[in-house]
């Protein structure tokens, strides 16, 4: 229904009126409840299936008198802590949210206009709406100029609502258009906004497929857990001698342990806990760098994103229109051009003048002219029409390709050359035009244009490009991330805008243009980049485009045109200068509104998804082999080989601490679909492998009749081996922080097997020298089936998402034929050198048992270790080599210098020649030089620069 002329101001209401209402409590006074209360959030975060199981166990540990055995325990202290942290947090963000959050309220009191907070709004008030305003409390209609409300956000309804008389004005919704008078009926917790806040403000989670592939497992856990853990008591309870010997001997506490024990080991609680941290420390890193996170899992959704929507103003551009000139026409008639000035004062000086009119008020401001009728400017039409009461005909100022179309860009016509030569320069062009026609009321209702309208003259505008535009966008482009520039100015003007950005685009395409049909918009919303004279409908519809290609888009903007949009993006984010609808609706405010945070933003949330994917596998693949073995272990009743507080050691050392400093490292790696696959693919073969070992292993030990406290240091020390090479073959590609951090772990275990207190509390005692064998030769064949798994993972999962992450990777540098030879040469045998140590290694530590002296064996077991170790680092950094790691390199020189040293200490020691030793010293030195001159040398890049910028494929792992 097209809306009506106003006819006379009202008068509002009288300061007694509105101190009765005050009195009798009628304001728009909320205090709303908070969005989750305190007792839900802990609820939820404690009270869970999984903490119920691990809790029970902690407390039936205690009970028995094992709290040595209950470290576990913490895990799940340490998760539902930071679990509530990271929520009361979130409920403080929403508590601060409000749908309706507009600064002032504009009434009228006494005949008089009045800005008054919205809290101090009654009963009967009368509302004063112009373009831009919030409605602060529900209100009726009682007079309107070409009034349009935009109700999306409360109603889902996209398209602007025109208003009239008796019409409904819902509080929260935003004035785009014209100017009213409304009468307000509701307040408070009565009005439709404050309604709606409380069902908006609940508390929910962005989709999530981190977060929804982590809990798919803990379901298919928790819907084993139960018949295992009475298949582990069983079995546990039948090698104690039955039920009746178990509970009348009181063995049955040591079934109870070991069935704790699997069930435990099978819950991923450090991979909840994990994704805890990521998400809460990718959050507080960007509240640092003034990025505001409204939901944290918003934080992984960054990681996704492959194109970027930009609006020009107020994000390439400073938001700053200013005037510039105006140029006139001169097939224009004089009268008119001499008339323009005055008629562009009243432009500048109308009540509801927009950015771009109040501008021009330096120049031009005239109030003292009346309008008899009045077409207030639109976003969708782009123009506006007035026509004076001392003024003959109607004025035009708009979008000069909305009011003359073709003609405004044709080279035939004075008006096409003028705005097109204006418009390249990168300067925002509007016309002003003059109709000898007055308008009508019918042209007022259906806002068209008056005929016969012919060009005065071409205003420009200048906006100021944001410094740090350029190195942001190129920082997108070399991350694989598109760019779309979308906006409402002339397509000239945003294409020379964008090329001054550093963009390559010859012309901006001009989205009246853009096609109706949905698979023919994402046709063109593929090829083209900078697009003008976009609609905010139209901006909804592109997003909705791209993400009908698979693209995960993120959209920015600051104005209420572009709240539709970021609504609908997977990723929105907000200017904090904008307006407070497009605030509330994204996931992201740039806080200081600096553009140059975007990059921060991309890669806190690669870093996050990327690193959670790869200590994903490390905690995955603990629950695949718990799992494994306590199926096995229960259907061959075999005692379970692990008391819950040495599973504690390797789930610290081997997982949970490593992993903990893996999630926090730089990662630049662009997120694909399928993060469960990928991490299921390693897990479940891996795991079946170390389940099958420690069952090997626990079959040979009862054979060689060992005790039990043997039997199961025995089994610890091969998990620990094994559990940190999965940790290095995880960590590829090596560099310095991974490196230390793995060596750390190893030295941490090297001390809990050494050192006298930590042994007797963790019940750990010498396997024998008839068991060290047999835990050398299980231990390295595992190594080398994990091994074999990895290489089968890397090539199945590169298969996969080759597709994906071709050209989005960081380009490789360029290696020669001879380059690509030395280094295979060299990695071979580095290969060959490395396990060679892991075997010299193993052989000094089963030496210990022919030691002399008890004196002598701690420096056996040292030694053996620390070769063991430098083995292990080697094996991992000659992986490297082939791709040009520079600190493999290093590694790798490091060991083979290593190798010199000593086979020349052999020579010189050596009452004879010593032809092994003559010819180690030779091949080491020859490696050494191959690696550090040409062809190869110029192929490895900076020691510091090895992985912490690289983008490798998902599941590479290298």
């Amino acid at each position: 229904m097209p809306p009506v002329e106003l006819d006379t101001q009202p008068t509002g209401l009288t300061e007694a009126e509105v101190a009765q209402r005050v009195a009798a409590g009628r304001t728009n006074l909320y205090r709303p409840d908070s969005s989750r209360s305190a007792w839900n959030i802990v609820r939820a975060n404690v009270f869970t299936l999984f903490n119920g199981i691990v809790f029970a166990c902690f407390f039936v540990l205690f009970l028995v008198g094992r709290w040595q055995d209950a470290l576990f325990g913490f895990a799940a202290f340490a998760n539902s802590i930071i679990g509530c942290i990271q929520e009361f947090r979130a409920k403080a963000a929403l508590d601060r949210l409000a749908l309706l959050n507009a600064s002032s309220a504009r009434v009228l009191r006494n005949g008089v206009e009045r800005d008054i907070p919205p809290s101090e709004v009654v009963v009967d008030d009368v509302l004063v709406l112009r373009a831009g305003d919030q409605v602060a409390a529900d209100a009726v209609v009682l007079g309107a100029r070409a009034l349009q409300i935009d109700e999306s956000m409360l109603t889902g309804e996209s398209d602007a609502v025109d208003k009239r008389p008796d019409d409904e004005a819902l509080s929260g919704s935003i004035v785009v258009a014209g100017e009213g008078y409304a009468r307000v009926d509701k307040v408070g917790a009565d009005s439709y906004a404050n309604r709606f806040a409380g069902e908006a403000k609940r508390f929910s989670l962005v989709a999530s497929e981190l977060r929804s592939s982590v809990n798919r497992v803990l379901k298919w856990v928790g819907w084993i857990i139960g018949p295992v853990g009475l298949l582990v008591f069983n079995a546990q309870i039948m090698v104690a001698g039955g039920y009746e010997t178990a509970f009348t001997s009181g063995s049955w506490v040591q079934a109870v342990v070991n069935t704790i024990a699997a069930l435990t080991a099978m819950i991923p609680l450090g991979l909840v806990l994990m994704t805890s941290i990521a998400f809460a420390v990718g959050a507080a890193k960007l509240a640092g760098k003034q990025v505001l996170v409204n939901e944290l899992p918003a934080v992984e959704g960054l990681a996704r994103v492959d194109v970027v929507c930009l609006d020009k103003t107020g994000t390439l551009t400073i938001g700053d229109i200013a005037f510039d000139r105006a140029v006139p026409l001169s097939d224009a008639p004089e009268p008119a051009r001499s008339a323009a000035d005055r008629v562009l004062g009243w432009y500048a000086a109308a009540p509801d003048a927009n950015a771009t009119a109040r501008a021009m008020r330096d120049v031009y401001a005239d109030p003292s002219l009346e309008a008899s009728r009045y077409i207030p400017f639109s976003s969708a039409r782009k123009w506006s029409a007035v026509s004076l009461d001392d003024q003959s005909g109607t004025w035009v100022m708009g979008a000069p390709e909305m009011i003359f179309e073709d003609a405004a860009t044709s080279a035939s016509g004075e008006l096409g050359t003028t705005v097109t030569r204006l418009a390249e320069s990168g300067r925002r062009t509007l016309v002003l035009a003059l109709s000898a026609e007055v308008l009508t009321d019918r042209e007022v209702a259906a806002e068209v244009l008056p005929s016969g309208l012919a060009p005065v003259m071409v205003l420009t505008f200048r906006e100021t490009v944001r410094p740090d535009a350029a190195q942001t966008l190129e920082y997108f482009r070399q991350q694989g991330v598109d760019i779309r520039i979308i906006s409402g100015d002339n397509p000239r003007t945003v294409a020379a805008i964008a090329r001054e950005v550093g963009l390559d685009v010859p012309d901006g395409f001009d989205a009246r243009q853009l096609p109706d049909d949905d698979s023919a918009l994402a046709d063109v919303l593929e090829h083209e980049t900078v697009f003008g004279r976009v609609t905010p409908e139209q901006k909804k519809r592109m997003v909705v485009a791209l993400q009908s290609r698979g693209h995960t888009v993120a959209m920015t903007g600051d104005g209420v045109n572009d709240a539709l949009a970021i609504k609908t993006a997977d990723i929105g984010i907000a200017m904090n200068s904008g307006s407070a609808a497009t605030k509330a609706v994204a996931r992201l405010v740039l806080l200081d509104g600096q553009f140059s945070h975007l990059p921060d933003v991309v890669a806190e949330g690669r870093q996050a998804i990327a690193n959670i994917e790869r200590v994903s596998m490390l905690f995955l693949n603990k629950t695949v082999y718990a799992t494994a073995l306590a199926i096995i272990f229960g259907v061959l009743v075999l005692e379970f080989p692990f008391l819950p507080r040495q599973l504690s050691i390797t789930d610290g050392l081997t997982i949970g601490i490593p992993a903990f400093f893996l999630a926090l490292m730089p990662n630049a790696q662009r997120y694909i679909p399928g993060f469960l696959r990928r991490s299921l693919l390693f897990a479940v073969p891996s795991g079946i492998v170390i389940a099958l070992g420690l069952t090997w292993y626990t079959l040979v030990a009862n054979g060689l009749g060992v005790s039990e406290p043997q039997l199961r240091t025995g089994a610890t020390i091969i998990l620990a081996i094994v559990g940190i090479w999965v940790l290095a073959v995880l960590s590829r590609p090596l560099n310095r922080y991974k490196v230390l951090i793995i060596g750390a772990m190893f030295i941490a275990l090297i001390g809990v097997f050494t050192i006298p207190l930590a042994t007797t509390f963790f019940e750990l005692a010498d396997p024998g020298e008839d068991l060290a064998p047999v835990i050398a030769g299980i231990a390295i064949v595992m190594i080398l089936a994990i091994e074999v798994v990895r290489y089968a993972h890397r090539r199945l999962t590169r298969a996969t998402t080759a597709a994906e992450s071709e050209g989005r990777a960081a380009p490789a540098p360029q290696r020669s034929r001879g380059a690509l030879v030395v280094t295979t040469v060299v990695a071979v045998l580095a290969y060959g050198g490395a396990l060679l140590s892991v075997l010299l290694g193993t052989a000094v530590l089963l030496a210990r048992y022919d030691a002399p002296d008890a004196a002598t064996i701690p420096v056996f077991s040292l030694t053996g270790a620390g070769l063991i170790l430098l083995g292990l680092l080697v094996l991992s950094a000659a992986a490297g080599l082939r791709r040009g790691s520079g600190f493999s390199r290093l590694l790798v020189t490091v060991w083979f210098g290593l190798l010199a040293a000593l086979s020349v200490l052999l020579l010189i020691g050596s009452d004879r020649w010593d032809w092994t030793s003559a010819v180690s010293a030779a091949v080491a030195a020859a490696v050494i030089v191959l690696l550090w001159t040409p062809p190869a040398a110029a192929s490895f890049g900076r020691i510091r620069d090895s992985s912490m910028s690289a983008s490798p494929t998902p599941g590479d792992g290298r």
